[in-house]
């Protein structure tokens, strides 16, 4: 078993862990952040995963100001991708979704401990959002 072991099982982990680079696995702006509400006074959970050696987000979920969890045809859908760490904190290039006006923006991110600042622009027109780690 051990010559099993050193021919065939330690040659397959090292070929998956090269498929997503270990930097990407542990970095901080992975995981589930709430935003601000939007202009229909909602607030989503994002989630941030790696994906491959860039992050992406996806809409969980949608709450009204009450907090009540409601249904959007957004929820599941991708709001972000191929976004870059840049190091210090700093994430950008890839795309971003603006689902509000359904245009695709160039996001620009800075993480600040539990805080994400989250900006998107198109041409000169730039918005942005603070969200929280959950």
């Amino acid at each position: 078993m051990h010559k099993y072991f050193r021919k065939f099982i330690v040659p397959a982990i090292a070929a998956i862990a090269t498929l997503t680079p270990v930097y990407a696995l542990g970095d901080p702006i992975i995981g589930i952040w709430k935003t601000e509400p939007d202009r229909k006074n909602l607030v989503s959970d994002i989630k941030i995963t790696a994906c491959g050696d860039k992050f992406c987000g996806q809409i969980l979920s949608a709450y009204d100001a009450s907090g009540k969890a409601v249904q959007t045809p957004n929820i599941g859908k991708k709001l972000f991708w191929d976004v870059g760490s840049q190091g210090g904190g700093k994430y950008g290039g890839g795309e971003f979704w603006v689902p509000l006006v359904d245009v695709d923006a160039v996001p620009q991110m800075t993480l600040k401990g539990d805080t994400l600042m989250v900006k998107g622009c198109e041409h000169h027109i730039c918005a942005h959002q603070t969200w929280t780690r959950e």
